[in-house]
């Protein structure tokens, strides 16, 4: 929610009746000019022969320029800088553009070797005066180095650069460099003294050793520091890369200070126009300029086209802020696990884990999943006093597989009733399951029960049925507690993502099945990138429904929780969700078990001032945490953005 794509994406594409940016133009960077925006922009050509390549199938890079009185339309492209000198021959890409002292400094990679290699692969400069013209040219770095800016004022009385350092024979870097005077720039002995202490002149922004990062727009200077948009790309060695765009606020007085970063992607390839190009699957952020608080943010897409999304700076910073320790999070309860296995118990002998929850005559009533040693799963029930620790537990379960389809069918196969949901209509309590013989697939089942009888511990549950369609697979279902449109909304997970179903009655017939409307999807590159389950039935506040849901990790195969915000009126809407996890294994109970580095809620109600989740602890324990409500929808309202109508329709 804190960026917002242009709606006329892409601002520019590839001109035909050019050669020289016939291929494709992308990767522009904005510079103001008078009461112009200036676009500098790569531009690849139509494949031609080159004699010093000795190949006719080259696209060779120009650096084209174009102009536009409000950053979206341009006009008057040209050719601007192109290959002149041996440092350049094959290429000139990836324009940064910054002016300073009445001059624009543009940087540049000047590729020197073909076929492309890392010792050809270096910084070029270019000064202009006018954008008209190019006064002169400089080779820059004497190493492999790419997308260097400088930033827009002195830092100190010295210019200041930020550079991506190795980034053709990783790992690479992102590097700050400072300069007396503007001949240090292209000064080879400046430049091999500087390389001598590369790792104090670097800032740390990769997660992870297998990550890559590069930087993107020149640095923009804000209140609370220099903004610096940069490219992070998850997987860079494994062969599925996830590109992505991140943002870091460095020290107004010391750029090489880290104030806050973003710790998950601000956006990834989602457009037709970022995922389908020369090189498919791309974002990668290249310039910016700023009007007030809103953030032009131009990008390379699919290496093909020039694109722009806006962005919140006052939002961003806020959320950058709140990243790491200083996020909202679930507090777990000191006692935890409140339930454990039961060796007493057969049915309970191997694990109980996941719970349902339910809030009636001032109680907090649990239905946990119960494993023996057979890998038979039946439901447990549990009664807490103070929302926290429990007070009855009897030594029956509760409910037991009475069905076909989920009677065991092999021996010691995983079997029975699984996961459960519970949701209130009047004077019933309707739960979801699923429903597992251990051979066909896994299914959401539903029964219901009376409340009275519920309370008593009469489990004289109605007879339970299947309610997904056979061929598929079909999980984490539970009902909406309120009718939607004068329907049930039954929210379940079909695949990767949370997928909703509308019914007229909870009394299925026979052969009527959920739908799979795809509602909620897995994020790629964050923390529920893998796939995603409802937790329970939302919570109701007065700003909108809570959904939490669990999201599993493609990179550490974590359960995390984390929730959407959505509206009172039409809950089909979603208007925020939030950014980082609200939950995470920590603990030992939450890292080893059956199933390690696992929370697993199946149950959330608000008490008082705080909402409360139930969770099993890595298919093993039950837990319980706690979280402010006030401070998790202030939470939530960062990740809302600004209000971005009329300016997607310039």
């Amino acid at each position: 929610m804190l960026i917002k794509r242009f709606e006329k994406n892409p601002v520019l594409v590839p001109n035909k009746s050019q050669s020289w940016e016939a291929g494709a133009v992308f990767n522009g960077c904005p510079v103001k000019k008078d009461d112009k925006i200036f676009l500098l922009y790569r531009a690849l050509s139509l494949p031609q022969h080159h004699s010093a390549a000795k190949t006719d199938e080259m696209m060779l890079s120009n650096i084209g320029v174009a102009e536009s009185k409000n950053g979206v339309n341009f006009s008057k492209r040209k050719r601007f800088i192109f290959p002149e000198y041996s440092w350049e021959q094959f290429g000139c890409e990836d324009p940064r553009v910054t002016k300073l002292n009445g001059k624009y400094y543009i940087f540049y990679t000047a590729l020197s070797h073909y076929p492309f290699r890392a010792e050809g692969i270096k910084i070029g400069l270019a000064i202009s005066k006018d954008l008209n013209s190019v006064e002169e040219k400089h080779p820059v770095t004497p190493f492999n180095a790419k997308a260097m800016s400088l930033f827009p004022e002195k830092i100190k009385g010295k210019m200041w650069s930020v550079l991506t350092v190795n980034t053709d024979k990783p790992p690479t870097k992102i590097c700050l460099a400072s300069f007396d005077k503007e001949e240090e720039i292209w000064s080879e002995k400046y430049w091999e003294k500087w390389y001598e202490n590369l790792e104090k002149n670097s800032i740390s922004l990769k997660r992870n050793p297998e990550d890559h990062v590069e930087v993107g727009a020149p640095p923009v200077k804000t209140k609370h520091g220099w903004l610096l948009f940069y490219s992070y790309i998850q997987n860079y060695f494994s062969g599925n890369p996830v590109f992505s765009i991140e943002a870091v606020l460095l020290d107004l007085k010391n750029p090489k200070k880290v104030i806050a970063k973003t710790d998950m992607p601000l956006m990834v390839p989602e457009r037709y126009y970022e995922k389908m190009g020369l090189v498919d699957d791309v974002v990668f952020p290249s310039g910016v300029f700023v009007e007030g608080d809103l953030a032009y943010l131009y990008y390379g897409a699919a290496d093909t086209t020039c694109c722009l999304t806006f962005v919140s700076i006052s939002h961003l910073i806020a959320q950058m802020k709140q990243t790491g320790e200083a996020a909202i999070k679930f507090s777990r309860y000191k006692k935890n696990p409140i339930i454990a296995l039961n060796k007493e118990n057969a049915w309970e002998a191997k694990a109980t884990y996941n719970p349902a929850a339910i809030f009636l005559e001032g109680k907090v009533h649990l239905l946990y999943r119960a494993q023996a040693e057979d890998n038979t799963s039946v439901l447990g029930y549990a009664r807490l006093k103070n929302g926290l620790d429990v007070e009855y537990q009897p030594s029956e379960p509760a409910y037991v597989p009475r069905e076909d389809f989920e009677q065991k069918r092999e021996p010691n196969a995983g079997s029975g009733c699984e996961d459960p949901r519970l949701t209130r209509f009047d004077d019933r309590i309707y739960m979801t399951y699923t429903a597992y013989n251990g051979v066909d697939r896994p299914r959401v089942a539903l029964t219901s029960i009376l409340v009275d009888d519920f309370l008593k511990q009469k489990w004289n549950w109605k007879k339970p049925q299947l309610i997904s369609p056979p061929e598929l697979n079909n999980k984490n279902a539970c009902i909406f507690p309120e009718k939607v449109n004068g329907k049930y909304m039954i929210i379940h997970r079909t695949g990767n993502d949370i997928d909703i179903s509308f019914h007229r009655s909870l009394n299925f017939k026979e052969n009527e099945w959920l739908e799979e409307y795809r509602w909620i999807y897995p994020r790629r590159g964050m923390w529920d990138s893998k796939r995603i389950g409802a937790v329970s039935a939302p919570i109701k506040t007065e700003e909108g429904w809570i959904l939490f849901y669990h999201g599993i990790s493609e990179r550490d195969g974590f359960y995390r929780v984390g929730a959407v915000l959505l509206d009172l009126k039409d809950p089909l809407k979603l208007i925020t969700r939030t950014k980082d996890p609200l939950f995470e294994p920590e603990t030992v109970y939450e890292k080893e078990g059956q199933v390690p580095n696992v929370v697993f809620p199946c149950g959330a109600l608000a008490i008082g001032e705080r909402i409360y989740i139930y969770y099993g602890g890595a298919d093993q324990v039950i837990g319980v945490a706690f979280i402010d409500t006030k401070k998790l929808l202030k939470s939530l309202n960062y990740s809302r953005g600004r209000n971005y109508e009329g300016i997607v329709n310039l």
